[in-house]
């Protein structure tokens, strides 16, 4: 399905590896082709999305980046962004093939069953790219060094203990000027290594986005809104009785639990904006859940749609995500803007798709590499929540432990 849908200049492939996490319904998506295609910038982007669904209702797949807070607050963005995916991009796709575990369903605008059976016979006479990398990147540059990033944490911390904010999510991009010869076997490496419910291939063109994503941002079913942050992150082991003392120890560390219960707040606050009233609920608190690379602690948000508010009204109010700004929210997306070097752009954003029905799944895009293939660039920016009582050290370390499947995949 992939090889067969990165023939075209617009696709989005979503694999939820078979984690019961991810609840889609679906093993996979692949959209393909584009019909029609809406790409705009921050000012009046979720309206023109609200327009373009409700023009010719269908499914929709794309993304919303992280710079769309200059239209849900009045912020701005001046730093450097080496990919350049638009803010907003959505495409109603020719083609969409949806995988469950016996059946694949071939669908599209006018397709017939001769033309889907050919499309099948295609997927299925396709060579798969090779997961060797011919072309390692090893060497990244970084805006922000050790010694910067430290001081900046500190930096944070000062803003927290004058009152300011509680909690900061503060990232840090690495990159290089490198060029990737096959994009989809990038991917595929990256979703070898790190599997994760929400990875996403993306391709707009000459940009590109691998990510192996283990967090959902906002999913909406009838008229359920849920929202599952991730706050509290914990090294695996190989050994199975220390990988077993690290999850527990993350599960009643006090640290990580204030983090994750600050994000829940600010999520439970966001989904009330367009939730009926007394309707929103914490269906699980500290979940401890174990990823390939890491343990997360992941929390679960419910929330009744208004009938009185438009589903794009439900993701505007809680976009961006919390527990990729922080609280409150405002006054820390101020501060990430004054302390990182790199404009987040698709990252810290979401990736999934619209349904004709106007339900939607979408993903946190983090754990996930841009490139711009035109220009050659290569990113992926790291995170974490600082609070008052953060070690600015192991704060460091879970950078880097984040970036160590996205390093492997480029051959570092």
């Amino acid at each position: 399905m992939l090889s067969w849908g990165n023939r075209f200049n617009i696709c989005c492939f979503l694999d939820n590896n078979d984690y019961r996490l991810a609840g889609s319904g679906a093993e996979a998506l692949l959209a393909a082709d584009a019909v029609e295609v809406l790409q705009c910038g921050a000012g009046t982007a979720f309206r023109q999305l609200k327009a373009f669904h409700s023009a010719n209702p269908g499914w929709l797949f794309g993304y919303l980046s992280y710079d769309l807070k200059n239209e849900t607050e009045k912020l701005s963005s001046a730093h450097p962004d080496g990919v350049g995916f638009p803010d907003m991009a959505f495409f109603r796709p020719r083609y969409l093939l949806t995988l469950r575990q016996h059946e694949l369903i071939i669908s599209g605008i006018t397709l017939t069953e001769k033309e889907a059976r050919e499309i099948y016979e295609d997927c299925l006479a396709q060579n798969m790219p090779s997961l060797a990398n011919a072309s390692p990147v090893t060497a990244f540059g970084a805006h922000l060094d050790r010694a910067s990033y430290l001081g900046a944490v500190k930096a944070l911390q000062e803003h927290i203990r004058k009152g300011d904010c509680y909690e900061v999510n503060f990232c840090r991009e690495q990159f290089a000027h490198e060029a990737i010869p096959d994009p989809l076997a990038l991917f595929l490496r990256l979703n070898a290594l790190s599997p994760s419910p929400f990875a996403a291939y993306y391709r707009n063109g000459h940009r590109y986005l691998a990510c192996s994503s283990p967090e959902r941002f906002l999913r909406k079913k009838g008229d359920t809104i849920i929202s599952q942050p991730i706050k509290g992150t914990a090294r695996r082991a190989a050994d199975a009785h220390a990988d077993a003392a690290l999850l527990q120890a993350l599960r009643n560390s006090p640290k990580e639990r204030s983090e994750n219960v600050m994000i829940v707040d600010l999520v439970r606050n966001d989904l009330s904006k367009t939730a009926v009233q007394g309707s929103v609920k914490v269906e699980e608190l500290f979940g401890i859940y174990t990823f390939p690379q890491v343990h997360h602690m992941i929390s679960t948000i419910t929330a009744t749609l208004s009938p009185e508010h438009h589903f794009t009204d439900a993701i505007k109010h809680a976009f961006p995500m919390g527990s990729m700004t922080g609280a409150p929210k405002l006054r820390v997306m101020e501060l990430i803007e004054q302390y990182e070097r790199s404009r987040r752009g698709l990252f810290s954003g979401a990736v999934g798709y619209i349904t004709p029905e106007g339900d939607f799944d979408f993903n946190v895009v983090i754990r996930s590499i841009l490139y711009n293939a035109k220009s050659p660039y290569i990113s992926f920016q790291t995170g974490s929540a600082i609070t008052f009582y953060s070690d600015p050290e192991k704060e460091w370390e879970e950078c880097l432990l984040k970036a160590k499947a996205l390093q492997a995949a480029l051959g570092a």
